[in-house]
């Protein structure tokens, strides 16, 4: 049996931001927001992370309300606590203080029955570095397919 099960990806956090290094974090959750997210129920796209007083906050991720949760249900985009240690989180602060840097989400997977998440140190792409990698990938599928007709 797989260990890890994919729940929420950032599909579009590698189209538009260029990841530089990748931390695994814990999560803080509730019950209803578990169920939810197991049933798919979850989105990354415009979630992103703060440090606060020492502590990693994941803002903006949306979690579905869970649809048999009735009066103890969630809130859809609340601010959810990461699990990080000390050393971990003064290593993000440091990096996300240069200029042009962010922490992403870019994935919330099941480990072991314990949801973690998959952030990424980002830089932004331009324009022009998003057409270059477009075609960089055309390239490829191009060249892959003219070895597949001669092989």
């Amino acid at each position: 049996m797989k260990s890890e099960s994919e729940l929420v990806s950032n599909r579009r956090a590698r189209h538009e931001y260029e990841i530089l290094e990748t931390v695994e974090a814990g999560i803080v959750l509730l019950g209803t927001e578990i169920k939810s997210l197991r049933n798919h129920g979850g989105s990354l796209q415009d979630a992103y992370v703060i440090i606060d007083k020492g502590e990693a906050y994941l803002k903006q991720a949306s979690i579905a309300p869970y649809k048999f949760g009735n009066v103890f249900n969630h809130e859809e985009r609340r601010d959810r606590k990461l699990l990080l240690h000390f050393y971990e989180i003064t290593k993000l602060k440091k990096s996300i203080e240069q200029k042009g840097l962010t922490i992403i989400p870019l994935a919330m997977y099941l480990k072991k029955g314990i949801v973690k998440v998959k952030l990424g140190v980002a830089k932004g792409k331009k324009r022009h570095d998003k057409r270059h990698a477009i075609k960089e990938r055309e390239e490829k599928r191009s060249i892959a397919r003219i070895l597949k007709q001669q092989g």
